[in-house]
């Protein structure tokens, strides 16, 4: 009895596709999706919210005190702007001690001499610089922006991309996106928290890649939405066995700087003591008071 209808229909596709399956014709087309530098993909990992939020407050526990020494790339100009000029070979030194001490020397490629010392304790900060006999106090905020763009440099603006704060769950709302297509692989974790007028608005945005379930990327806000820090995380490290990122990448654009920070060495966990977190104004240097005089800074001996 010969099919008629919808059903002669429904075999006509079934015999199509089985023969489609079965050629070797050019009609059938495979590709292996690649990511990072077009390796293969491997197997993704899954997670949830709760597993991320937890793993960023383990590490953050975990980590006490750093003494490292590394090898910097700072640079000028963003992305926005066409135009960014790096100066590298810089080595520096970056203590930190919690809850908010840090400190950071570099020093000038090839001589190695002093180009910078600079110091904060969370809410104030300290900036020496012996070539011009310059001492700079101010706030860690920042202040209006100079036209010397080292200037805007704050030793918080380190502290921020070395050591991720965990969430506040009285605070903080957060929200976790999977973004995974051919060229990402990614868990997107948001944190949002109120304003002064009440309104949730974005803070940080912490990316984790699901090869391994590192950090691989955070996001600063401020409030009208515009990215204050962009900080990349790459070649995870154990070391005291506390996983930590040997390369960060840490981009200002509203300041208009960045650096690239590589370990060479590095101390967790050691005790530091409080004279390593002091900086006096050298005899003879010419103090700035950042903030004073609506922002422009005042200069005396």
């Amino acid at each position: 009895m010969p099919l008629k209808g919808s059903a002669a229909a429904g075999l006509c596709l079934c015999l199509l596709a089985l023969q489609m399956a079965s050629s070797t014709s050019c009609l059938v087309r495979r590709r292996i999706i690649t990511r990072k530098g077009g390796q293969p993909t491997q197997t993704l990992l899954t997670t949830d919210k709760a597993n991320l939020i937890k793993e960023i407050a383990d590490n953050y526990a975990a980590i006490q005190t750093l003494n490292i020494t590394v090898d910097m790339v700072p640079a000028l100009g963003t992305a926005n702007k066409g135009k960014i000029t790096e100066y590298k070979d810089v080595r520096a030194y970056i203590k930190f001690r919690k809850p908010n001490d840090i400190r950071l020397t570099g020093l000038y490629p090839v001589v190695r001499s002093e180009a910078f010392d600079m110091v904060s304790n969370g809410s104030q900060f300290r900036l020496y610089i012996p070539s011009k006999e310059r001492f700079v106090e101010g706030t860690s905020e920042m202040e209006p922006l100079s036209q010397n763009k080292w200037e805007n440099l704050r030793p918080q603006h380190f502290l921020d991309a070395l050591i991720v704060s965990p969430n506040d769950p009285a605070h903080d709302e957060t929200t976790l996106e999977n973004l995974t297509d051919e060229d990402n692989a990614v868990y997107i974790l948001s944190v949002n928290s109120h304003d002064a007028a009440g309104q949730l608005v974005l803070r940080r945005q912490l990316w984790f890649d699901r090869l391994k379930l590192h950090l691989i990327r955070q996001l600063i806000f401020d409030l009208s939405g515009d990215i204050l820090t962009d900080a990349r995380y790459s070649d995870w490290q154990q070391y005291d066995n506390v996983a930590f990122p040997k390369e960060i990448d840490i981009e200002r654009p509203k300041d208009e700087y960045g650096v690239v920070i590589t370990t060479v060495t590095m101390e967790m966990n050691k005790p530091l003591s409080d004279d390593k977190f002091q900086l006096e104004q050298p005899e003879g240097s010419q103090l700035q008071v950042l903030g004073a005089d609506s922002g422009k800074g005042t200069d005396k001996k």
